[in-house]
C-alpha cells in the first residue's frame, strides 16, 4: 500500500518498524526504498554502528545500500526516485558462513 517507507527521529518503536521493513526488503518480500530522515545526525551513530556490523560480516553490505539517508526530505525523496533494488545472492551469502 505504499511506495516506500521513511523513518523520521523517533524511539524504539520507530527503530524496530524501520529495521522490520528493511528486512522484509532484505528477503525480497518488496523492493521498495528504505530511508531514514537523519535530522540533525539523528541516526548518525545508527549508521555507524550498521557499518560495524558489516564490517564484521553481520550484515552484508548491498544490504546496507538499501538504507536512503538525508538529512533533507526533498533530497531524500529525490533517492527514493532513482532507488534500484540491488540483487542480492542469498544462497551465495549463506554459504559464505561456512567462512568465518
Amino acid at each position: 500500500l505504499s511506495d516506500g517507507f521513511i523513518a523520521m527521529p523517533g524511539g524504539l518503536g520507530t527503530i524496530e518498524e524501520f529495521f522490520e521493513v528493511l528486512t522484509w526488503a532484505q528477503l525480497g518480500i518488496h523492493h521498495k526504498p528504505c530511508g531514514l530522515l537523519n535530522v540533525a545526525e539523528y541516526y548518525t551513530k545508527l549508521l555507524a554502528f550498521m557499518e560495524h556490523t558489516a564490517q564484521e560480516k553481520f550484515v552484508d553490505t548491498q544490504n546496507l545500500a538499501m538504507i536512503l539517508v538525508d538529512d533533507n526530505p526533498t533530497a531524500l525523496l529525490q533517492k527514493f526516485e532513482r532507488y534500484q533494488p540491488p540483487r542480492i545472492d542469498k544462497v551465495g551469502w549463506a554459504l559464505g558462513l561456512n567462512e568465518t
